[in-house]
């Protein structure tokens, strides 16, 4: 693992944001709360370093600080800039038409997920404006994994290596492993539980031969059908289609592409 010592040698200001980014990149998902000792030894510098560091990057609202626990976590800006480079994702703005134009068709809210490392997180949602009633999804959601149906469809078409956490997971469910091959076979997944009367059907965009998202409808359980061939999910298959074309797919078959 790289420290600050590392890069002893770079200029003052250089090695002033090398630090601040090892102290930034120390936090994960697992590990969302460090202590001051935690991050000293991530730094590879003293303890007074290390509580400089911090102080400045709180000030900035980049860490927050818990005086009952001692420990540390991301701050408010974080999400603010994690939300901007989202925005700036060249699969956003491929999607946008293709989402806007499967709103229309479908006459649902319309998401688009990408795979942060460890679970599927929302980067676009559009919703139908011409419902009474709207359904959101907040960009930036981070979805479940074995029972969203964005994260089944990870789940079918992502390398192994991937997704760490789907072998234990196929394991403790039959059911899942039974889901993860239909969508393989089916190109789309519709079986996921629903959720306060929500249902999700969601498909695979890939570029070139890899999966680079999701694209998912999200309505009542009234509204989205669980039927692979219901107009919804032909609409939503017809769509990540077309997309996964522009983005380079030469139409692999669904279930040779997992």
């Amino acid at each position: 693992m790289r420290t600050a010592r590392d890069t002893a040698e770079s200029s003052p200001s250089i090695q002033t944001v090398q630090r601040a980014a090892l102290i930034l990149d120390s936090f994960t998902v697992a590990r969302p709360h460090l202590s001051l000792n935690e991050i000293t030894a991530r730094l590879g510098a003293s303890k007074a370093t290390a509580h400089r560091y911090t102080k400045a990057l709180r000030a900035a609202n980049l860490l927050r600080y818990d005086d009952r626990t001692a420990l540390y976590s991301l701050g408010p800006q974080v999400l603010t800039l994690a939300a901007a480079a989202r925005a700036a994702l060249p699969i956003v703005s491929a999607a946008e038409p293709y989402m806007d134009r499967l709103v229309q068709t479908a006459g649902q809210t319309v998401v688009l997920s990408i795979w942060d490392g460890e679970s599927p997180t929302v980067v676009r949602s559009v919703d139908n404006t011409d419902h009474l009633i709207r359904i959101s999804v907040r960009v930036g959601s981070r979805l479940d994994l074995a029972t969203s149906a964005q994260g089944r469809v990870f789940c079918a078409y992502l390398p192994p290596e991937q997704v760490p956490a789907l072998a234990k997971l196929l394991r403790r469910s039959p059911e899942l492993r039974e889901d993860v091959d239909w969508i393989r076979a089916h190109g789309l997944s519709v079986n996921s539980p629903s959720d306060n009367g929500l249902h999700t059907i969601a498909a695979p965009v890939f570029e070139g031969d890899a999966i680079i998202a999701t694209m998912a409808i999200v309505g009542t359980s009234v509204d989205v059908p669980r039927k692979a061939d219901s107009p919804l999910a032909e609409a939503l298959l017809e769509t990540t289609r077309d997309l996964s074309q522009r983005l380079g797919n030469n139409g692999v078959p669904p279930a040779e592409a997992g």
